[in-house]
């Protein structure tokens, strides 16, 4: 139903009928046009918008009735499915006390035991929680809680920061600057000066077809030691920040060895190690961080997406205690420690919402879960080897990368071409590129893992 101009209130701000183009739209009482879509190509969006009105467990519901099965679980987010109700309930509850309690100099219980349920699942000592809302508000509060760290401990000059090339750690400048994605730092100008990047690990011609980490490619982390370390000299550098599995760009496993070496370099040479699980956090591996899935303990840990299953945004950075006590500890008594912080940290609403997806996790064994069916996961997805277009598959977990042949002069055509039809078919991947990617939530059964990847092939198999 078209809607009613509504009278002009007190803001002076009126309301109009929305006007709507038959051809291109289906009857809506909401206009597209005011809206202006992030990682989106808004006007093709808007020719032919995809809209979902609600979701339950595995699945979303477009506004003409279909049933899409999540393949993606959300944007690698909704780790426990979609509307659980003691999530739901909890924020409710939330709503019903307190909407709102201030993030600086006061606190509500909530935010103290997330972050103490937090730490238990982190490993070592990682034993400290900073409260964000989004993995790039976390992954910049990393990056500035490193710089405060060594300049809390004398040693301010070490200012440089490591990141890889095709890196993806969110939008803010600290993250575009240490990520490696150039679409996502082309048009920005302004970043941070004092930054160097690992090369990638991704090389089909040794790892096409990985199953779980290819056996190729740890040397690549030596390049820290003998190019950039002998280039900017390990007392200037502040800190290195990978993925574990690098997701948004399209999946990408590190080779054995390779994050074991990262350690030992850093630890030869007293460099920050920070892990950005902010996709492989709660569950995406079989465990609770990937830290734990690849027997290697960072420095720090982002997370944001699965911690409170996407319900309501919250991220953090997970801290050794020596890096707490050292900011802490060193500066003048009754001062604030570090002046960084964001009027959401730890709200009251998204500390429910992450309380109950955590009992939700441990209640239903959801990491375990996702480590039992792993093997069928990886079995299907491979059985995309030899369908038209592939040429690469790769997996860890519950994640995994299709590469498919570009276009001649068309990079991403066909990726997304494949995406259009398994939507219509009434499956969601996403895609990436040429890279069709697939992280479904922790609670997917086999049969509808073979749904995702039969409708796959049969979409490869049409498109040309």
């Amino acid at each position: 139903m078209v809607a009613e101009p509504a009278q002009t209130g007190q803001n002076n701000i009126s309301f109009h009928p929305i006007q709507r183009n038959p051809k291109i739209m289906k009857a809506r009482d909401y206009d597209l046009q005011a809206l202006w879509k992030g990682f989106t190509a808004n006007r093709q969006f808007k020719a032919a918008p995809r809209i979902f009105v609600s979701a339950k467990d595995m699945h979303y519901t477009t506004d003409d009735g279909r049933q899409v099965l999540d393949g993606t679980a959300g944007l690698w987010c909704v780790n426990a499915g979609h509307c659980r109700p003691r999530i739901v309930d909890a924020i409710k509850r939330q709503l019903d006390t307190m909407d709102y309690s201030p993030a600086f100099q006061m606190g509500h219980p909530g935010e103290f035991r997330v972050a103490d349920l937090i730490a238990q699942l982190a490993p070592a000592d990682l034993d400290h929680v900073f409260f964000a809302n989004s993995g790039s508000e976390a992954v910049d509060s990393a990056l500035k809680i490193a710089l405060a760290y060594h300049r809390a401990r004398g040693e301010g000059h070490r200012n440089v920061l490591i990141g890889r090339e095709r890196g993806y750690h969110g939008v803010g400048f600290g993250g575009i600057s240490v990520g490696g994605i150039p679409a996502t730092r082309k048009v920005y100008n302004s970043m941070l000066p004092r930054v160097d990047h690992l090369p990638h690990t991704h090389n089909p011609e040794k790892n096409a077809f990985s199953r779980g980490q290819p056996a190729w490619g740890a040397h690549l982390a030596d390049e820290l030691e003998t190019r950039i370390i002998a280039l900017h000299d390990a007392s200037n550098i502040a800190a290195v920040i990978v993925e574990p599995v690098a997701g948004s760009t399209g999946v990408l496993v590190p080779p054995q060895g390779y994050l074991e070496r990262l350690r030992a370099i850093c630890d030869k040479h007293g460099l920050l190690l920070i892990f950005d699980e902010v996709i492989t956090g709660f569950g995406r591996t079989g465990c609770a961080f990937a830290a734990e899935t690849f027997g290697v303990v960072p420095d720090m840990i982002t997370f944001a997406k699965g911690v409170t299953n996407a319900t309501i945004p919250l991220s953090g950075v997970i801290v050794r205690k020596q890096i707490y006590d050292t900011v802490v500890n060193n500066a003048p008594p009754g001062m604030v420690e570090l002046f960084h912080g964001y009027t959401y940290s730890g709200h009251p609403v998204a500390a429910a919402a992450a309380e109950a997806t955590l009992g939700l996790y441990h209640e239903e064994k959801l990491f375990d879960r996702a480590g039992a069916i792993a093997a069928h996961f990886e079995n299907a997805v491979h059985r995309l080897k030899g369908v038209p277009h592939v040429t690469d598959v790769r997996n860890f977990g519950l994640m995994a990368g299709i590469d498919l042949e570009p276009r001649p002069g068309k990079p991403g055509a066909r990726g997304f071409d494949a995406f259009l039809h398994c939507f219509e078919k009434g499956v969601l991947p996403r895609a990436t590129g040429d890279t069709l990617a697939l992280s479904p939530p922790l609670i997917i059964s086999e049969p509808q893992i073979d749904q995702l990847v039969t409708t796959i092939a049969d979409a490869l198999r049409a498109v040309d």
